[in-house]
């Protein structure tokens, strides 16, 4: 697929809990040929379901470290113990498709991003509350309470660096959430940043007019 414009990278962050797999999962089911979902790799091992190249790459620590070493990564980050990154060459081969990238990522990793590639487009979601955001976690029935305490202590860490996102989406009822999401990444493509090639063909259009041409 190749429309003729450029594909956005964006990152999308948010709580353990706010929703950030469907929502994703939900914008590729409706738009299959306009997003790409990027596969991060990491060194943990695979939870139950999980497929190699599907969820994660799974890679050694050694396989890991030297994807650092040959730059084989738009960003990296160590949490809980493991590497997380998102390997370059998907994310470029993708873009100039023509596709939106979507990246899924902690805020110290997608504020890596930013600084390499600054017209990235960061969206941050959440519950409608801190009350809401605790009971999808207990109500998840999966982990247990210090788990849950960890995670609601990250988010206290998150929630200090929100105001370096570019929008802040409330994932309330997950179709109108969707939606909200899909505008936003839609109305991006109409910045005037985003069209300056375009615009500067317009010019060296119009000017030809005046010159008889």
């Amino acid at each position: 697929m190749n429309t003729g414009r450029k594909g956005i990278l964006i990152v999308v962050s948010g709580f353990s809990g706010a929703g950030k797999g469907t929502i994703m999962k939900r914008l590729l089911e409706r738009y299959p040929d306009r997003y790409a979902l990027s596969v991060s790799a990491t060194t943990r091992a695979p939870r139950q379901g999980e497929e190699h190249g599907r969820e994660y790459f799974f890679v050694s620590t050694e396989e890991f470290e030297s994807m650092i070493k040959r730059e084989e990564l738009i960003e990296y980050a160590r949490y809980v113990n493991n590497y997380y990154g998102t390997p370059r060459s998907y994310v470029e081969e993708k873009l100039l498709e023509g596709r939106d990238v979507i990246l899924e990522i902690e805020i110290q990793g997608a504020l890596k991003v930013r600084e390499k590639f600054p017209d990235t487009l960061l969206l941050f979601v959440t519950p409608p509350s801190a009350k809401e955001l605790k009971a999808r976690l207990v109500g998840r029935g999966t982990e247990d309470e210090a788990t849950i305490a960890s995670r609601l202590n990250r988010a206290v860490e998150e929630s200090r660096g929100i105001e370096n996102y570019d929008y802040f989406v409330v994932n309330d009822d997950l179709d109108t959430c969707v939606a909200q999401v899909h505008g936003i990444i839609e109305g991006e493509h109409y910045r005037v940043s985003r069209n300056t090639g375009r615009i500067e063909e317009m010019r060296q259009e119009l000017h030809s007019f005046l010159k008889g041409e």
